[in-house]
């Protein structure tokens, strides 16, 4: 699976209530809660958001509560992957369970807001369109991508034969 997208970087330790405040919790429709996204941080993010973009963050992306409404906020917003130097526990299942991909980089120093990036999901690699530069990570496992490719995890479970 291939990704290719716009980075929007962030820092260090992004927690869920930056991801998407708590005031928005009373609903689970992820366009409602993606046109919310990161707002926190960058009041305009969900509309500078294109389709298939990349969030690219620092270490423990995804701290805090372990609230689902998170990655699905990501997703919402068009986001198709997030790269960060490490992920909080709670986010990463929560991500897995909704359908986004995300790999862990420790480089990402080189990777600058406004890059293109592609992602070979089945690989490890990621490729900066913009920099000419090549960086490598573990590969997503298989069985992740088919999760993703289903939508999520209770898609998958319905879908798998």
């Amino acid at each position: 699976m291939i990704i290719k997208g716009k980075v929007h970087k962030f820092g260090d330790d992004i927690n869920t209530d930056d991801i998407i405040s708590a005031k928005y919790l009373i609903s689970t429709d992820a366009r409602q809660l993606g046109s919310h996204c990161l707002e926190r941080i960058r009041p305009d993010f969900a509309q500078q958001v294109q389709p298939g973009d990349i969030i690219v963050a620092g270490r423990n992306f995804g701290c805090g509560s372990s609230r689902e409404h998170a990655p699905l906020a990501i997703k919402g917003c068009g986001v198709a992957a997030v790269i960060a130097q490490s992920f909080a526990a709670i986010f990463f299942r929560n991500a897995i369970n909704i359908g986004l991909p995300f790999l862990e980089l420790k480089e990402i120093g080189k990777i600058e807001e406004g890059d293109i990036l592609e992602i070979d999901l089945g690989s490890g690699i990621i490729k900066n369109l913009t920099k000419n530069q090549i960086y490598k990570t573990q590969a997503f496992p298989e069985f992740l991508q088919k999760i993703v490719e289903e939508g999520g995890l209770m898609s998958y479970i319905k879908h798998k034969p």
